[in-house]
């Protein structure tokens, strides 16, 4: 596939960095997946590429990279490895916080060169009670991906006022502050038993009336807390990882109809002396499936390009947009897995071995469509907004 670039930033260098990382990942795979972890000499080529900075502020020594290509990077990425791929993805937008609270409290998360910071989504078994300098905090989260290679946690906590109920912010919604700590403050449980993305270790975690102080806290997604500017940070983080969880979906598909057209040249049904690739059959289910990916792959890098402009210089995302790249990223996702689908079952018999990673890539493709930014009920608003509602 070939890349969606503008010639007046310099995407094409991060780019060719994942690519440059391909075959160790590649080869690390089998390990990721059975050890439940990045390795850490991916980890540590993964780093010593700046691939985990990607999305922080260029204030903080981050590339503050356009998001079209960022989530080429992380597609380039899984068509190695998924659970490499999603933990940089996952961290990726953590690193959201570094443009939110102040200078000083982003280096000291995000300033050691293995810098990582790892969340899960907001729960109703948290809470944030306003001390003086800070919150104590309680909660239990889950899905915490990367958080074995992890120095810093954080968790969403909805704010309680003196009587215990949900402080109301603007508009009358509840306030829920993001909380950072490090690692060793909470306890972890190892529960990553799962059919795919094994690699991504995404383990639950809890804390117990914790003080955080209030400079290691803020509210996503709301400009007055935000002390960054850039276009970047104009996205909403639940918009961000839709779109990175599309880009892996990409990765995956992609590298799972390469393999079925490298198998296609050698391989010939049982009693039969022709190759796959000389049935037309296939031939036509081949272009068709290379079409589908290589659409879905320009709408989102599209409605990421046309997005980005229309947020210069000082717009926010309006709803109507989250919406539109929430539906997007759900879309691209469907695509892939019926790319997915449609190659492993065209494989045979070959796609039930472990020693080809034609299983390996259904199981982390059917892993990704299970997380909530893929569901097809994510069309409803659409259809609904479509419709005047």
């Amino acid at each position: 596939m070939h890349e969606h670039t503008s010639t007046d930033r310099d995407s094409r260098r991060w780019i060719d960095a994942a690519r440059a990382l391909a075959s160790l990942i590649t080869a690390a795979a089998p390990e990721i997946e059975s050890g439940g972890k990045v390795t850490a000499p991916v980890m540590a080529a993964l780093h010593a590429a700046g691939l985990f900075r990607l999305l922080m502020p260029k204030s903080i020594g981050g590339a503050e990279l356009h998001l079209a290509d960022f989530v080429q990077v992380i597609e380039e990425i899984a068509r190695a490895d998924a659970s490499t791929a999603w933990c940089v993805g996952q961290a990726s937008g953590c690193s959201f916080a570094g443009a939110y609270v102040d200078a000083a409290v982003a280096r000291d998360v995000f300033g050691p060169p293995d810098a990582v910071l790892a969340w899960g989504p907001s729960t109703k078994q948290a809470k944030a009670v306003p001390v003086e300098g800070g919150y104590r905090i309680s909660g239990s989260w889950m899905f915490a991906s990367g958080s074995r290679n992890a120095q810093w946690l954080a968790g969403h906590c909805p704010v309680l006022d003196k009587d215990g109920k949900p402080q109301p912010g603007p508009g009358g919604r509840p306030v829920e502050i993001t909380a950072m700590f490090t690692k060793d403050k909470a306890a972890i449980s190892d529960v990553w038993n799962v059919m795919g993305l094994c690699g991504t270790g995404s383990d639950n975690y809890a804390v117990t009336d914790l003080f955080v102080p209030q400079t290691y806290t803020f509210t996503r997604d709301l400009p007055a807390d935000r002390r960054e500017n850039g276009t970047l940070y104009r996205f909403s983080v639940i918009n961000v990882y839709g779109a990175t969880f599309a880009a892996v979906a990409l990765g995956i598909a992609a590298a799972t109809l390469d393999s079925f057209i490298d198998l296609a040249r050698r391989k010939a049904p049982n009693m039969s002396s022709q190759l796959l690739r000389d049935n037309a059959a296939i031939q036509q289910q081949v272009g068709y499936n290379y079409a589908r990916l290589q659409g879905a792959r320009a709408y989102l890098l599209q409605t990421l390009e046309d997005m980005w402009e229309t947020l210069q210089p000082d717009t926010e995302c309006s709803p109507a947009q989250r919406l539109h790249l929430r539906m997007v990223s759900t879309f691209v996702i469907q695509q892939a897995r019926e790319v997915v689908d449609y190659a492993y079952h065209a494989a045979g018999s070959t796609a039930i071995f472990t020693s080809h990673p034609f299983e390996r890539r259904f199981r982390d493709m059917n892993a990704v469509t299970q997380q909530g930014q893929s569901h097809m009920a994510n069309f409803e608003a659409v259809g609904q907004m479509l419709m005047g509602g």
